[in-house]
């Protein structure tokens, strides 16, 4: 994101020493709306400073938890802490959370100005104090051309630096951002990925980010906590999860997998050897879900991701890959990577 008249490019100017924010702790956490259950004793912790994506398809429960934390909705039951505090009986304005929403919810009569203000307003804070932080972040997220106009006057990129601004303007110890880039383009919401992550290491706040990008919660996240249908079925570093996914579910959820199923012929302390349709392999330790009891004769899956296969002329599979034959039937261009059809019965 940028200043108000160029590109849009996020200026996280200046840095703030040590981590400022507060451990949020959900405990045993249900919603219900009627007769429909939105979240399942959900459980969570999350570290001061932390970055925690959540991620889900739609109506996995992932907004409805936000929008607990943020005493936008109450809890069926279960208990929230923030900071320490019990914050079930707190009022959304009472609990030092941030917030920017999917849809920014920018007030159209107001300026840009006026728009980060809202908060200090609310909270009384004295005009000359409000200036001087309205400056802070508008020069932090490049918007300072910005602050005299109108939403209707600025681009989707500008309107969501404005509702994060907005956000951190009163310094929160919590920022919640619920799903802020998928009204962007794709290359302003690829560039602006790694911007927030700056934005994030310089402020030390603890961030709640919601999304169902995959590509988002692998790149920015310090963990991940994967929701479906109201529960938390994975929840780790992206690598961890990625690399050694817990379940079937989280395999293809994160990443595009083939799912082969394998028996587990012997085990030791560098890994296992597994037998497969395909043939005989064997993976290192690191490679294998902490879930799986691996012991012979175990039956599970093997996961093989696209960036796993080569296709190759060779006559014998380097050492530690296993080679099949293939018939490549159909090949796609995809700008930085191309499959290229061969003969039947080639070696893949």
């Amino acid at each position: 994101m940028g200043s108000g008249t160029g590109g849009e490019c996020l200026m996280a100017h200046g840095t703030v020493a040590g981590a400022r924010g507060a451990p949020v702790v959900v405990e045993g956490l249900c919603k219900s709306y009627g007769g429909v259950r939105a979240l399942n004793s959900v459980s969570l912790s999350v570290a001061a400073g932390e970055f925690v994506s959540l991620l889900g398809a739609s109506g996995s429960g992932k907004s409805t938890l936000l929008k607990l934390i943020a005493g936008l909705e109450t809890a069926t039951s279960g208990r929230i802490l923030l900071g320490g505090t019990d914050a079930m009986r707190l009022q959304s304005e009472k609990r030092d959370i941030g917030m920017a929403f999917q849809d920014y919810a920018l007030f159209p009569s107001m300026t840009v100005a006026q728009n980060i203000a809202f908060r200090l307003r609310m909270r009384r804070v004295p005009g000359a104090e409000q200036r001087r932080r309205i400056d802070r972040v508008a020069a932090m997220m490049g918007i300072g051309a910005l602050l005299d106009r109108k939403p209707s006057q600025l681009s989707g990129g500008q309107q969501q630096r404005v509702a994060i601004a907005r956000a951190i303007v009163f310094d929160p110890k919590i920022l919640l951002l619920d799903e802020p880039l998928s009204a962007l383009d794709k290359d302003l919401r690829e560039q602006t990925k790694g911007e927030i992550k700056v934005l994030h290491e310089r402020l030390g706040v603890t961030i709640l980010y919601v999304t169902h990008d995959q590509s988002e919660a692998l790149g920015m996240s310090d963990r991940i906590a994967v929701l479906d249908s109201g529960d938390i079925v994975g929840l780790g570093a992206p690598a961890d999860l990625y690399a050694a996914p817990r379940s079937a579910f989280l395999a293809t959820f994160l990443g595009q997998a083939n799912l082969l199923p394998a028996t587990i012929e012997s085990v030791s302390d560098a890994g296992c050897t597994i037998a497969t349709a395909c043939g005989h392999a064997s993976l290192p330790a690191g490679r294998i879900s902490p879930d799986l009891p691996a012991s012979p004769g175990r039956r599970s899956l093997v996961v093989v991701r696209p960036e796993h296969i080569a296709v190759t002329d060779a006559p014998e599979a380097p050492a530690g890959r296993t080679m099949i034959a293939v018939t490549i039937t159909q090949a796609l261009y995809n700008g930085a990577e191309r499959a290229t059809a061969r003969p039947a019965g080639q070696a893949g």
